[in-house]
C-alpha cells in the first residue's frame, strides 16, 4: 500500500525539520520548501496528496498559494499550521478550500488527525480556536479576513510589505515596474491607505506577513 505523500512548506528551517521527522514515521515526506513561490513549483512537480503549510511565508503566503494551485491540483489536500489565532483567517482558509487549520502549539497527535481527516474528505479546525463550536457554525459566524483584492494585487501588497522595491517586485512577478506601480495604486485606493506604513499594517491584518 502506497504511503500518503506530503509536501511541507514553512520558512523556519527548524520547524521544517521537526515536522519532517515527525510525519515521516507515518507518511512519505516528498519535499520541503521555505517560501510560497517555491511551494508553487514543487507542488506542481511533486503532486503531493497533502500540503502542510504555514500561512505567513515570504514571497507568497499560504492562502494565495492555495488559490493558485487549487485548479492545477484539485485532489491535493491542504492543512495549515500557523501561529495566527485569528478565527476570521481560519474561516477564510476553509472558504478557499483548506481541509485543516491548526496552531503551531497544537499537539502532535492533532496534526496526524487533521491529515487523516483531510484524506477522508473531512475538515479539521483546532479546538484552540473553534472552542468546540461546529465548523459549519464557525464559518457562518465569521467574516472574511481578506480585502476585495485580486490575486495579483495581493501578491504585490505582500511583496511591498516585505520591504521589496518595485523593481524587485517586478522581477519576482515577471511584469514591468509600471505594472507594479499600477497595482500598488489600486491596492492603496481599495484599502483606503495613503502610505507604505499603512500598507504594511494592512498586510499584517490580512495575515500576509508577520508583525
Amino acid at each position: 500500500m502506497n504511503r500518503t505523500r506530503i509536501l511541507l512548506a514553512d520558512d523556519h528551517a527548524l520547524i521544517r525539520a521537526a515536522f519532517a521527522s515527525l510525519l515521516q514515521t507515518s507518511f512519505d515526506v516528498v519535499g520541503t520548501v521555505a517560501d510560497g513561490r517555491s511551494l508553487l513549483d514543487e507542488a506542481a512537480r511533486l503532486r503531493p496528496d497533502v500540503i502542510v503549510a504555514d500561512i505567513s511565508m515570504p514571497r507568497l503566503n499560504g492562502l494565495d498559494a492555495l488559490q493558485q494551485l487549487q485548479s492545477r491540483l484539485p485532489a491535493t489536500k491542504w492543512v495549515f499550521v500557523t501561529v495566527n489565532e485569528d478565527p476570521d483567517l481560519a474561516a477564510e482558509a476553509f472558504r478557499l478550500g483548506a481541509s485543516g487549520y491548526l496552531l503551531k502549539h497544537s499537539a502532535a497527535d492533532e496534526l496526524f488527525a487533521a491529515i487523516r481527516t483531510a484524506l477522508h474528505g473531512g475538515r479539521h479546525l483546532t479546538p484552540l480556536i473553534g472552542q468546540g463550536v461546529p465548523l459549519s457554525s464557525f464559518l457562518a459566524s465569521s467574516h472574511p479576513a481578506q480585502a476585495e483584492l485580486t490575486v495579483r494585487q495581493r501578491e504585490v501588497l505582500q511583496l511591498l510589505a516585505e520591504g521589496r522595491v518595485m523593481k524587485e517586485v517586478a522581477e519576482i512577478l515577471g511584469v514591468s515596474t509600471r505594472t507594479v506601480a499600477f497595482h500598488k495604486y489600486e491596492v492603496m485606493r481599495r484599502l483606503h491607505v495613503k502610505s507604505t506604513a499603512e500598507l504594511v499594517q494592512q498586510a499584517i491584518r490580512m495575515g500576509l506577513i508577520r508583525p
